[in-house]
């Protein structure tokens, strides 16, 4: 028997004097005032009747040893996981009132590289990017083959820009660029921390960089995605903070640069000009991806993936009024969204068809599965009507003139440096 077992059986001894204690204790007030049933007179020849209250208190007792027994197992199994204490081994250690701290997570292992080059060429689309990734892949893997060889290396800055029109792939690829990081050894941990202005920057002076130095630890093994980063360098009024995460991430970048990848993403010119504002950025980014709208053909593929995936067949012609559809609403790659329109569009037939459905007696699993044409004529006679709109972009045509012109004034000295706290981020 070894310790553990015997401090069972020492807590279980206690327990069961305490209980049959306990327990008769209370069965002589019940049975006091109970009393027997009837007294009969016991015959000579007939053997005295065995007393049923004795009977009773064994079957409890029997009852609580075992349930006592079950969770004096269990306490003694979590407490055994601690240290065992110094000095005297027969005396187990006596519970804190802490809780133990939770075990770290069990790192996965890297996937393999070749699984995660077919995972990207499984994409729809991306041609360019595909290309871009392969080439900084291999040459990664050259750079890591002439220090094994003792030859030497220059640095080597893994942060990207990618920039596009939304709905492109940007956050999809960042994803993959961690697991592929991981699995070439460069990262520790290859997850991916997806934030914006908002998740770095503060509305008041002193909060903006514990603020971006807290995203920066959960990001550390990994790739920190920031979607619309050129926000952070621009200001409509007032006083920002948006410099001050700048300068802690540039910070970061140098001190974790060994596990810790930064990709920004935005609109094209406007990346541009964000990379431009800042020396600090020029230096640490020098990788651009760019992601081109989807065409038409590739927008259709990703409908029929997703029809595909969801266990859904489209009957007859409902494949080219689905054509008709994606050009209906894409007039605008900006407004439309790509990827994300083709997405929405889905949902929308998806509806069209459960409201088609609603009004079926019998409704078969084939039916189920079925997108007629006219479930898509449905969603799009419903669908709002969008047109071409130029205010959008020029919109990005003012907010990058202004970004301009606020780095102008920073550089002649003509900005305030006094912080006031301001609303929002």
């Amino acid at each position: 028997m070894d310790e553990k077992d015997r401090t069972i059986e020492r807590q279980m001894e206690k327990i069961r004097e305490m209980t049959q204690r306990n327990l008769r204790r209370m069965a002589d007030d019940i049975w006091g005032a109970v009393g027997p049933l009837k007294e009969e007179p016991q015959k000579a020849d007939k053997p005295a009747a065995p007393d049923m209250r004795d009977e009773v208190l064994e079957k409890q007792l029997e009852v609580i040893r075992r349930l006592s027994e079950n969770g004096a197992r269990t306490v003694t199994d979590n407490l055994w996981d601690e240290p065992a204490p110094a000095g005297n081994a027969e005396k187990p250690a006596a519970p804190t009132q802490t809780a133990r701290p939770a075990e770290p997570e069990q790192e996965r292992p890297p996937e393999k590289l070749d699984d995660l080059l077919d995972e990207l060429h499984g994409y729809i689309g991306l041609e360019s990017v595909k290309t871009e990734v392969e080439s900084l892949v291999n040459m990664v893997k050259v750079h890591k083959l002439r220090r094994e060889h003792g030859l030497p290396t220059v640095d080597m800055s893994l942060h990207m820009v990618f920039s596009g029109n939304p709905g492109t792939g940007k956050t999809m690829i960042a994803r993959l660029m961690a697991r592929i990081y991981r699995s070439l050894g460069i990262l520790s941990k290859g997850q991916l921390v997806e934030v914006d202005r908002a998740g770095l920057v503060a509305g008041y002076v002193g909060q903006t960089a514990p603020k971006t130095r807290e995203v920066i630890e959960k990001a550390l093994g990994g790739v920190l995605f920031i979607d619309e980063a050129y926000a952070l360098t621009y200001h409509k009024e007032g006083n920002d903070f948006g410099q001050e995460a700048v300068d802690t991430l540039l910070k970061s970048m140098e001190d974790h640069r060994e596990d810790l990848v930064v990709i920004v993403a935005g609109y094209d010119r406007l990346m541009d000009e964000f990379i431009a504002s800042n020396p600090g950025l020029e230096s640490r980014f020098n990788r651009f991806l760019h992601f081109d709208d989807y065409t038409m053909d590739e927008m259709l593929a990703i409908f029929d993936m997703r029809v595909k995936k969801g266990g859904y067949e489209l009957l007859g012609g409902a494949r080219e009024e689905v054509r008709a559809f994606i050009e209906k609403q894409n007039v605008d790659p900006i407004t439309f969204g790509n990827a994300r329109g083709v997405r929405n569009l889905f949902e929308q037939v998806l509806v069209a068809q459960a409201n088609r459905l609603a009004g079926e007696t019998e409704i078969s699993r084939e039916i189920l599965t079925q997108i007629t044409p006219e479930d898509v004529k449905k969603a799009a006679e419903s669908a709002r009507p969008r047109t071409k709109k130029d205010d959008a972009r020029d919109e990005l045509k003012a907010l990058l003139e202004q970004m301009k012109k606020a780095n102008a004034e920073e550089k002649n000295g003509e900005r305030g440096e006094i912080h006031q706290p301001v609303q929002g981020s």
